[in-house]
């Protein structure tokens, strides 16, 4: 059973807490995009729901399904997102911001009454850290602000090269909302909230990549006998 395959069975699974009427944050990603998919089918079929997309990307997708869309201004307030990740432990706590959409996807989960998380059973880790941190910044004083992302780092007790993020064409990658990423590569981080608080702390920061106390569940695929074996931490009531 291949990657898509789990990503498509933990977005199945995640489909069955959608009710009509709902108003859904789409989440970003490859997981995501499986969802979102699955759930343009549903709405083919009949579904009713509103959705507002957590990037661009997941706009134009949804957007050709004919899943009916608004903005987190018209719809301010959301049953339920689906987003994926890019680690999870054990506690919920999450790195996400692979796709360079951290700032969106957060917006979104925390104007939401609950967050579940889809992902094959490989982001489930028991510390946070071997996936790079996404950090996203404003350009404006760049330097410094990787600098002081530096010493925050250090000061929480990891270790590690922090890197712009670029495009293939080696300019510097830009967020829907026109910042940069920074990407902490720390292997470890032994204290997230510590980590969190150090960089929240810095004024060109706009966000960060941990998600601490905003998942109230996950769905992980894996393989067990051929077969998606599905696994689920905190509670999907």
């Amino acid at each position: 059973m291949s990657a898509p395959d789990l990503r498509r069975a933990a977005a199945a699974r995640a489909l069955d807490l959608v009710e009509p009427g709902m108003r859904l944050g789409l989440g970003t990603g490859s997981t995501a995009a499986a969802f979102v998919a699955l759930l343009g089918e549903r709405v083919r079929d009949g579904l009713d729901i509103l959705g507002v997309p957590t990037s661009e990307a997941t706009r134009a997708q949804a957007e050709g399904l004919g899943i009916r869309l608004a903005t987190l201004d018209q719809q301010p307030e959301l049953d339920l997102t689906i987003d994926g990740a890019d680690e999870v432990d054990d506690s919920l706590r999450l790195i996400k911001g692979g796709g360079a959409a951290l700032l969106r996807e957060k917006i979104v989960a925390c104007a939401s009454h609950r967050m579940v998380v889809i992902a094959d059973a490989t982001k489930r880790v028991d510390r946070l850290g071997a996936f790079p941190l996404p950090i996203e910044v404003n350009p404006f004083g760049l330097t410094a602000t990787h600098r002081a992302v530096e010493r925050a780092v250090a000061s929480a007790g990891c270790s590690g090269a922090v890197r712009l993020r670029q495009r293939p064409d080696g300019a510097p990658l830009l967020t829907d909302g026109g910042h940069h990423i920074l990407d902490a590569h720390l292997g470890a981080i032994p204290d997230p909230e510590a980590l969190g608080a150090a960089l929240w702390a810095i004024p060109g920061v706009v966000e960060h990549g941990l998600f601490l106390g905003i998942a109230d569940a996950a769905i992980l695929a894996a393989v067990r006998d051929g077969q998606a074996d599905i696994t689920v931490l905190g509670s999907l009531a």
